[in-house]
């Protein structure tokens, strides 16, 4: 089997090994480990039909991470894809309205983030032992909502790991906070910011590239790492799903064996709809891949107009994981369209200093396996409503922001193939935004009433993930200022 090494974005310097990208997190020079090339699939579809998921996951996995031996990762996804879901296929499908909804939510945390997150923990510790790390491994991560919880249920009391998190106060449902400030833990730590997400993700960003910091952080016996969708042991295992909604589509004979699928993604911060390109890259028959924005339409744009631009109003939605208008992971793909680093550099540097930047008309022409669609407010609720009300299936807003832009992709292009819609989050994480959207009437009510209510309709228990945080203490009440966050960091640390 090829090695496959991982390379910066941003600069030539020499590429590495997956243990040590996974361990890095993020480059010295800023940009994100892309794999020196996208490996391709070695079994066949119909061959992955006949898998499990773990099974399907060790097929996808081994060909990116080539320095694990066959032991060491499979006892990686062993630990991650176990009795934590609460269903044994993992990322199941359900047929509703003319697509297929891929679920993404029966893990710990019930979001789309427990797939990648679930695992991340594993395979750091395995990676730190492969290159003799000493220091304890401090995670740092800016969240919108839904990767806070999940990486702090994946590292929680995993030895040689502390966690900190940061989320924008005020710019997560009721149902995310109160899962993040409740985690236990000694090894956690949880902090809202006077911000937004962006400003969050900025942060984290400035203190991985703080070379003093790193210093002294040595000095204590630590090193900073992250568990962002920016490090490519949260993107690796992102492909396996979309490898397996195509096997288990072959599998009950609802697709051909070679036939093409769309994939329709709700997108923020861009790592999801990247990994399913991926996977198309890897061989796997997918045709188009729909990104769907929410008001904060920055990729919509991009993909309409050649144009990034980051300076507009931020809007705060009923999809907050997807309120987000810095896309980190949209770097790796301007770097293989920018068809190397120095051209995909000076836009990242012009995205920082300027706010924005252009692509050429030859690099848009790369992005035509992209359609980008949009859904306000109104579409999205209406899009829960009528899924309900015909089909009796209840998703979450972010779901049904990709499900309303499918819809208007399909009027649009009348464009009929097979869809596969990633369905990113349970609806009992934003049941309020969810039960309002059925019927206004709900609007006032109590969360956890809203909760029992949403059960009664869907008739699906209520997940263990909400049981549990009804009378769990509040842990984490630290707050502070996006120019604080450096100073929090330390404080907790002892530096």
């Amino acid at each position: 089997m090829q090695e496959i090494l991982y390379r910066s974005t941003r600069s030539q310097a020499a590429p590495i090994r997956a243990s040590e990208a996974i361990l890095k997190g993020l480059s010295e020079d800023g940009g994100l480990f892309v794999p020196t090339q996208i490996p391709k699939l070695d079994k066949s579809p119909a061959e992955l039909a006949g898998m499990n998921y773990r099974q399907v996951a060790y097929e996808i996995m081994k060909l990116y991470l080539t320095d694990f031996t066959e032991e060491e990762l499979k006892s990686c996804i062993d630990k991650a894809y176990d009795d934590k879901f609460d269903t044994g296929l993992i990322a199941p499908l359900k047929k509703a309205g003319g697509a297929w909804y891929l679920e993404l939510f029966h893990g710990a945390t019930i979001a789309f983030k427990d797939m990648a997150l679930s695992i991340l923990p594993h395979l750091m510790i395995t990676s730190a032992k492969k290159n003799n790390v000493k220091n304890e491994i401090v995670i740092l991560t800016a969240t919108s909502g839904d990767t806070g919880k999940a990486a702090l249920a994946g590292f929680a009391q995993v030895e040689g790991t502390r966690i900190i998190v940061f989320y924008p106060k005020g710019g997560v449902s009721a149902v995310q906070e109160r899962q993040m400030v409740t985690q236990k833990g000694s090894n956690t730590h949880v902090i809202g910011i006077h911000g937004n997400f962006d400003d969050a993700q900025t942060g984290v960003k400035n203190i991985f590239g703080d070379r003093k910091l790193a210093k002294q952080m040595d000095e204590k016996g630590f090193q900073f790492s992250s568990a962002n969708s920016i490090n490519i042991g949260r993107l690796v295992p992102q492909i396996v799903y979309y490898v397996y909604a195509y096997a288990s589509l072959l599998a009950d004979g609802s697709i051909k064996d070679g036939e093409k699928i769309n994939v329709c993604v709700p997108t923020g911060n861009f790592g999801n709809i990247l990994a399913a390109y991926y996977a198309k890259l890897m061989g796997l028959p997918i045709d188009r891949l729909i990104c769907a924005s929410n008001q904060n339409k920055v990729l919509y744009d991009f993909f309409d107009t050649g144009i990034y631009d980051r300076n507009r109003d931020f809007i705060l939605t009923s999809s907050p994981s997807m309120d987000i208008l810095i896309s980190s992971n949209l770097e790796r793909l301007i770097f293989k369209v920018a068809r190397g680093e120095q051209k995909c550099a000076a836009l990242m540097q012009a995205l920082s200093k300027d706010g924005k930047y252009e692509i050429t008309d030859e690099m848009k022409k790369d992005l035509s396996d992209f359609w980008g669609g949009t859904a306000d407010e109104a579409a999205c609720f209406a899009r829960i409503r009528d899924l309900y009300e015909k089909e009796g299936y209840i998703i979450d807003t972010h779901t049904a922001v990709a499900s309303a832009v499918y819809d208007d992709y399909v009027r649009r292009t009348h464009d009929e193939t097979k869809t596969v819609i990633a369905s990113t989050a349970s609806p009992y994480k934003f049941s309020r935004s969810v039960m309002t959207a059925i019927d206004e009437k709900y609007a006032d009510g109590e969360d956890f009433a809203l909760i029992e209510e949403l059960s009664r309709l869907s008739g699906v228990a209520i997940p263990p993930a909400i049981e549990e945080i009804r009378t769990a203490p509040v842990v984490h009440k630290t707050e502070c200022d996006t120019d604080g966050m450096k100073q929090a960091v330390c404080n907790w640390l002892g530096i």
